[in-house]
């Protein structure tokens, strides 16, 4: 096996999101030329910055669209699926268009496709989410039966929509409410992640046809992220944990912190089952959250990089 992916033309739908980012810098730095697909390609015009000229092309695509999505994957060496979402009608995103993607990839004669799932995914789940994900592999696994499919937890990373979350509600709230304070966790660093899939690009033998549950070295509960988070902006605050008949109210009301799917998914957990192969037999060695939660919580501070995080905050 080669880890180099030299002059191979790699298209990922979905490569205008916060994944999509840290999957290009991994597949350029081992030499593949991109083209990033989405509805907003915009969105990921920063990342010219990290590819030689000619390595790198921004396109226009709707998922749904399956004439522009099979125009798109032509000419692929590999495809690589990243859409996902928790709003819209998620059967058709994550579901019916996920094997739209994949007969494109097959059609297109592609050697490689790496479908991005997550842990939970269950057609016989409560949660819509849930169920789309499980749509969306049975659709890959029929259309392109080699395929890779990655089921990762909650993804964490410097500039995502998780930790800092909760970092903006601990940073301006003195009583911080939970949902699912009981409710336990496995996020994985986004770059790890990222590796992976670029793993899965370079060896299609040895992971081509397989699952994997990508989750983090560590489990841990709702209230102690909360607790995690505020000690690194040295922040006291009282922590409130939601009894689930109000998580689920909040939940079932719009524009609140959580939705429904998210809130049945939480309450479910969200870690590794166990049963399927993960990042050891990738060959990566996670990063736990705390390698980098106090570095990452500086802005947060009450006076960011002069400010101590041991010290009490307000």
């Amino acid at each position: 096996m080669t880890n180099s992916l030299s002059g191979k033309l790699i298209t990922i739908f979905g490569g205008g999101g916060f994944l999509g980012h840290y999957v290009a810098q991994a597949l350029l730095e081992r030499g593949a030329r991109l083209r990033i697909a989405s509805r907003n390609p915009e969105k990921s015009f920063a990342l010219k910055a990290l590819a030689n000229l000619g390595h790198i092309q921004f396109v226009r695509c709707d998922i749904n669209d399956a004439a522009r999505v099979a125009l798109v994957a032509s000419g692929s060496h590999s495809v690589i699926n990243l859409v996902g979402s928790f709003a819209g009608d998620q059967m058709q995103l994550m579901g019916h268009a996920a094997g739209t993607v994949a007969s494109a990839a097959r059609q297109a004669g592609a050697s490689v496709l790496v479908h991005l799932s997550a842990i939970g995914a269950d057609a016989e789940s409560d949660a819509t989410y849930a169920r789309a994900n499980a749509l969306g592999e049975e659709l890959v696994r029929k259309e392109f039966p080699k395929a890779t499919i990655l089921r990762p937890s909650a993804l964490f990373g410097s500039d995502d929509n998780f930790v800092n979350l909760f970092a903006g509600l601990i940073r301006i709230l003195p009583i911080v409410p939970i949902f699912g304070p009981e409710s336990k966790l496995q996020p994985c660093y986004v770059d790890d992640v990222a590796e992976a899939i670029a793993l899965a690009v370079c060896d299609p033998q040895g992971h081509g046809g397989k699952t994997y549950e990508l989750a983090g070295p560590e489990v841990i509960t709702m209230v102690e992220m909360h607790r995690r988070i505020a000690h690194a902006q040295g922040r006291h605050r009282k922590l409130l944990p939601l009894p689930d008949a109000a998580s689920a109210l909040i939940a079932a009301l719009p524009a609140t912190p959580i939705n429904r799917d998210q809130w049945v998914m939480l309450k479910a957990g969200n870690v590794a089952s166990g049963k399927l192969p993960g990042f050891k037999q990738l060959g990566i060695e996670p990063r736990p959250l705390g390698l980098f939660l106090d570095r990452w919580m500086i802005p947060y501070r009450k006076h960011g990089r002069f400010g101590r995080a041991d010290a009490t905050a307000g």
